[in-house]
């Protein structure tokens, strides 16, 4: 299927800094509670991540990470998740997640 530059920029990809990764055993399948932090213009906005394979909790905060940040807040369990951090499935299928190999400031969108 081929999509419009005008679709692509629907959706709205940001880079933030993850500033708080907690557990979250009530989830169904292993994840962890994130607070990203995309700037000043979006501030810090959480999500739940099902990253436990390939990162611990104490390697999380200080990680840039990729997120669609213009998705409607999604309740997952008793946690509402408000942006969807990205990443690509291994072999197995567990996630990898998208980051930047350079710092940039937070808030940048995707291009």
């Amino acid at each position: 299927m081929t999509i419009s530059f005008d679709d692509f920029l629907k959706v709205d990809i940001r880079v933030g800094t993850i500033v708080d990764a907690q557990p979250y055993p009530e989830a169904r399948r292993p994840a962890f509670k994130l607070w990203v932090d995309f700037g000043d213009e979006i501030g810090v906005k959480k999500t739940s991540a099902q990253i436990t394979k390939y990162y611990d909790l104490d390697s999380l905060p200080g990680r840039q990470v990729a997120a669609v940040v213009n998705f409607p807040p999604k309740q997952i369990g008793k946690f509402m998740s408000e942006v969807l951090v990205v990443g690509f499935p291994d072999a197995a299928g567990d996630v990898v997640m998208l980051g930047v190999d350079h710092p940039v400031p937070n808030g940048g969108r995707l291009f």
